[in-house]
C-alpha cells in the first residue's frame, strides 16, 4: 500500500495544510464580518460588498451579476484568506519570532496586509476605486489588525505547538 505523502516529505509538511486552512477560514471569517457590519452601517448590504470583492476580477460588470458576483466575490475574499495565512505559515517556519510573540507579529502582519491589499492588489485589480478618508484607512487597518492578523498569527502558534 503507497502513502499519499511522499516518503521524502516530512510529516509537518504534510500537514502544513491544517494550520493555513484554518487560519484562513478563520480570518476570512471574521474579516467579512467586519466588513459587512461596517459596510452595513454605512447602509450597504453584504451582496454588495462581495459583488465589489468580485470587481476586482470583473470589473464594473460585477454591479450588475447578482447572487453569481457575489458568490464569486466571496470565493475570491477566502482565497485572498487563504494565501495570506499561507505566507504567514512559510514565514513562520523561518522566523520563530512570528509565533513566539504571536500576538505582535499578528498585529503587524495586520498592518502589512492592510496595505498591501490597498497599494499592490487593489491597483492592480479591476475594482472602481473608492475614496479613502483618513477614517476609512484608520478603520480598516484596525478591521486587519484584529480580524486578519491576530487570527493568523495565534492560530499558527497553536498549530506551531501541537504534537506531530
Amino acid at each position: 500500500m503507497t502513502s499519499a505523502v511522499p516518503a521524502a516529505l516530512p510529516a509537518t509538511r504534510a500537514m502544513s495544510y491544517r494550520p493555513i486552512l484554518a487560519a484562513g477560514l478563520l480570518c476570512g471569517a471574521m474579516d467579512i464580518t467586519a466588513a459587512f457590519i461596517n459596510s452595513g452601517l454605512r447602509g450597504v448590504s453584504p451582496p454588495r460588498v462581495l459583488r465589489y470583492i468580485a470587481a476586482g476580477l470583473l470589473g464594473a460588470a460585477a454591479r450588475n451579476g447578482g447572487l453569481a458576483s457575489a458568490g464569486l466575490g466571496l470565493l475570491c475574499h477566502f482565497t485572498i484568506a487563504l494565501s495570506a495565512s499561507a505566507v504567514f505559515y512559510l514565514a513562520s517556519r523561518r522566523i520563530s519570532f512570528l509565533t513566539e510573540q504571536a500576538v505582535i507579529s499578528g498585529i503587524l502582519y495586520g498592518v502589512a496586509v492592510y496595505f498591501f491589499m490597498a497599494q499592490v492588489v487593489v491597483p492592480l485589480s479591476a475594482v472602481p476605486p473608492l475614496q479613502a478618508s483618513v477614517a476609512s484607512v484608520l478603520t480598516g487597518i484596525g478591521i486587519h489588525m484584529i480580524c486578519v492578523g491576530l487570527p493568523i498569527a495565534l492560530t499558527i502558534r497553536w498549530y506551531s505547538r501541537q504534537p506531530v
